[in-house]
């Protein structure tokens, strides 16, 4: 369980509690919080310095994108070809992706969606996802497709005729 954030100036959203302890920040670190968050160094994600009085939002950004990009590759690194396609296995990294570009599109007032996010997105499906199949859907065969068509064309000028008949009668109806 991550840290609880501190309130006030720094107070930070619970997705942006999870970015920062998926990446590693250092946002809003009090020394007791320091010492109690670890994680094991081969799997811990590169650590982001921003200086924010040099650094444009848009700067930012992408150099924090690209960190999401290569803690992402990280965790693909971990999954198998064969399971390349199974939803369940990708779910997590790809939501990390996903969440990590979101987080810090909204933490810098970026706006999300934007174009250097869906780049990444698409980069994902390129390297990763580009021999994985949906299952198709086929057309019904041709009689039913038939019938489908021609029912509502045939019941159309019937109940125009009903329609027509009962309004002859002249009789109100209660």
């Amino acid at each position: 369980m991550a840290p609880r954030g501190q309130t006030g100036s720094c107070r930070l959203s619970r997705g942006l509690l999870l970015l920062w302890a998926l990446l590693g920040t250092g946002l809003c670190h009090t020394s007791d919080m320091a010492k109690g968050f670890s994680q094991e160094a081969s799997m811990s994600p590169p650590v982001a310095m921003i200086n924010w009085t040099t650094q444009s939002v848009e700067e930012t950004y992408i150099n924090m994108s690209q960190r999401c990009w290569e803690y992402f590759v990280e965790l693909m690194s971990n999954v198998t070809v064969s399971e390349l396609c199974e939803w369940q296995v990708i779910r997590s990294p790809y939501s990390v992706l996903q969440a990590c570009l979101e987080g810090w599109a909204d933490h810098l007032y970026y706006g999300y969606p934007n174009a250097l996010a869906e780049q990444y997105i698409f980069q994902s499906h390129h390297r990763y996802f580009h021999n994985c199949t949906v299952e198709h859907h086929f057309d019904p065969p041709e009689d039913v497709l038939l019938a489908m068509i021609m029912v509502p064309i045939c019941l159309i000028p019937f109940s125009v005729t009903v329609v027509i008949w009962r309004s002859k009668n002249g009789k109100a109806q209660p």
